[in-house]
């Protein structure tokens, strides 16, 4: 599952469902007269939001935005089980389905970015792999995203474009987990979103590849039913889909709706 996060502040991860409802980032109190929203939101936009995150707290004297990160799937899934929170940014239209469906949105889910997916290589990719076909060469270890995930779905759609079926030696519950491996040298190369490579474009190469337009993913955010905090969700939410959101989202490689 993914990290627990307060823009600003140092927070451990959250550990199970058992920890969903009630508590607070790492126990601590929050201080009196500030005011949280806490966004569940996909691994991938982890750079991004921590960015947005920290300007909405810097023009919002006195609120302060609690991220956790995971898999969209992981995500839906904890929603549907009850998990609360103010936000739930989806790194697709599926797993928003599927959380929606269950009735755990207040409103209609808007979109805010879109992404697509690129090869990360290691430094210099020594491996001189310049397309899909290249990944399944004798001997190379590549990894990418679980089908359920959307980085993972997005893989097999771009795979059946290229008409290449990529033989990954291990699937990933999330993108960052994917890149982790080729950053650690556990990989010779990972199906990443442009987004992520370029996050990681000191300990990483990018190789672009045409069958990736075939699978770009639109990125919609939603009001969670029984927020804590729905007037802060609804500001934060118009933050992001608004000119300060376009301009950071737009740094980090994401593309607009």
């Amino acid at each position: 599952m993914g990290k627990g996060k307060i823009v600003g502040r140092g927070v451990a991860g959250l550990t199970g469902l058992a920890l969903l409802a009630g508590c607070s980032a790492a126990g601590q109190e929050q201080p009196q007269g500030e005011r949280t929203v806490t966004v569940l939101a996909a691994a991938s936009l982890t750079e991004s939001f921590d960015q947005l995150g920290q300007r909405f707290s810097a023009e919002n004297p006195g609120v302060r935005v609690q991220f956790d990160y995971a898999g969209s799937s992981t995500l839906a899934e904890q929603l549907k089980q009850g998990r609360q929170a103010d936000l739930f940014a989806s790194a697709d239209t599926k797993n928003m389905t599927k959380a929606t469906s269950a009735g755990v949105a207040a409103g209609e889910p808007q979109t805010f970015a879109t992404n697509k997916l690129t090869i990360a290589v290691p430094k210099g990719n020594p491996g001189n792999i310049r397309s899909l076909a290249d990944l399944n060469a004798p001997g190379r270890d590549v990894v990418q995203c679980a089908p359920q995930v959307p980085c993972g779905a997005a893989a097999q759609t771009a795979e059946r474009a290229a008409g290449v079926q990529v033989r990954a030696a291990s699937e990933e519950n999330d993108v960052k987990s994917v890149l982790r491996k080729v950053t650690a040298g556990e990989a010779d190369a990972g199906l990443v979103y442009v987004s992520d490579a370029k996050a990681a474009a000191g300990q990483v190469d990018s190789v672009e590849f045409p069958a990736a337009d075939a699978a770009i993913n639109d990125y919609p955010i939603v009001p969670v039913k029984g927020a804590a905090e729905p007037e802060l969700a609804a500001k934060f939410l118009e933050f992001v889909r608004g000119p300060a959101g376009a301009e950071v989202l737009g740094q980090h490689g994401f593309g607009t709706p």
